[in-house]
């Protein structure tokens, strides 16, 4: 029987979207999985926008329940993380008990992405403990991403791939993904 994978990420935003749904699924077929993207999703008529984001989600969530395991993009998206849609996607699929699989195309860590953000104006306090300007604690573990992401998926026996994509290929560029892909089909087996 051939595994679902449901393809987790920001793409459905992207100018690309159709695009790029397509070249994951694509690849995921390839290496014999069924993929379940959002981006293919048919949303029933609503009578709201409000209605129809909660027609989204029970959508997005039935087909996580379908599926057999997730690769969640998670690339920082609108700002120093990951998209907060796909880290609800991760989450759900934790607390599911179903293989979890990641990646980002960014290597710089999470707390060296908050140190860019306020201009390397972090500093360590007298106990050791990274804070910004505001004096708010920064995670500092070295870390993709915050670390109920990055552990949550390293203690389930899953991977985070960190990539390297130039700027402007940050959501297009596939390398990450591939990896992250072979393993989880190695890991499926």
């Amino acid at each position: 029987m051939t595994k679902k994978i449901y393809l987790a990420g920001p793409e459905v935003f992207l100018p690309n979207a159709r695009e790029m749904l397509d070249r994951k699924a694509a690849l995921a077929r390839e290496a014999g999985l069924h993929p379940l993207s959002p981006g293919d999703l048919e949303i029933p008529q609503t009578n709201s926008k409000r209605e129809r984001a909660a027609a989204i989600n029970a959508v997005d969530e039935k087909m996580m329940m379908e599926a057999d395991a997730i690769i969640a993009n998670l690339t920082p998206f609108r700002g120093i993380a990951a998209d907060t849609g796909t880290a609800f996607e991760l989450g759900f699929m934790c607390a599911s008990g179903k293989p979890v699989f990641a990646y980002t195309n960014v290597a710089r860590d999470y707390s060296g992405r908050v140190s860019d953000l306020y201009g390397g104006a972090v500093a360590y306090d007298g106990e050791g403990r990274l804070r910004d300007p505001n004096g708010i604690a920064v995670e500092d573990f070295g870390l993709a991403d915050n670390l109920m992401l990055h552990a949550g998926i390293e203690r389930r026996g899953g991977v985070l791939i960190v990539g390297d994509a130039a700027r402007e290929a940050l959501y297009t560029d596939l390398s990450a993904f591939k990896t992250c892909l072979a393993i989880a089909v190695e890991k499926l087996r």
